[in-house]
């Protein structure tokens, strides 16, 4: 008996991010799984209905997540998205654990399993699931961006016919995964990082 997946729209203002990509939901079908997913989805990610082969698309959360064994999410559901969540099933996800002693109670009372990506050991035998890593990297690299925006100099060395303008100096606090990307987004727009 195949596994039946659900992934429904993220509810968290702003939150564009959607839990299954076209290129996984392949990789899901190819293995045998049976992929549920709400209508839109993944449309602020970009990736339209179409773009998902091997997916069942339904009107909402409620008919996605319907006798489904493996949910995914990128954050935590609401007490609500609980409340549809079939007993007995898992979620994974973003699910911030230590933010709410309610939704844990409310996962708990309905026998979820419940796996927080960002609890995670950031080991190399589970460097392939580590969530955290591509998100941080992504902050760092929209900071360069805005410090770029925002800065009241250019970036890159000008050299003009009125003379030469300097680079702008750039300090990035940590040197984490942000912190490299921010480093080298800005030394890619040609500024001087300290």
């Amino acid at each position: 008996m195949p596994l039946t997946l659900a992934v429904a729209r993220e509810s968290a203002d702003g939150e564009n991010r959607t839990a299954l990509s076209p290129e996984t939901a392949k990789k899901f079908a190819a293995l045998g799984a049976r992929l549920r997913m709400e209508q839109s989805a993944g449309v602020n990610s970009h990736f339209l209905d179409p773009d998902y082969s091997g997916v069942d698309f339904v009107p909402g959360p409620t008919e996605a997540y319907a006798g489904a064994e493996l949910i995914l999410r990128v954050t935590p559901p609401s007490l609500e998205e609980i409340a549809a969540l079939p007993e007995g099933a898992v979620v994974i996800g973003l699910l911030k654990p230590y933010e709410s002693k309610e939704r844990l109670a409310a996962l708990n009372a309905k026998k979820i399993t419940a796996f927080a990506l960002e609890l995670l050991p950031r080991i190399s035998r589970a460097q392939s699931m580590d969530a955290l890593s591509s998100q941080g990297a992504c902050a760092g690299y929209q900071c360069g961006l805005i410090a770029a925006a925002r800065c009241t100099k250019f970036f890159p060395m000008l050299t003009t016919a009125a003379g030469t303008i300097r680079p702008a100096r750039v300090l990035v606090i940590g040197a984490g995964v942000a912190g490299l990307q921010a480093i080298a987004t800005c030394k890619r727009l040609g500024a001087m990082v300290d």
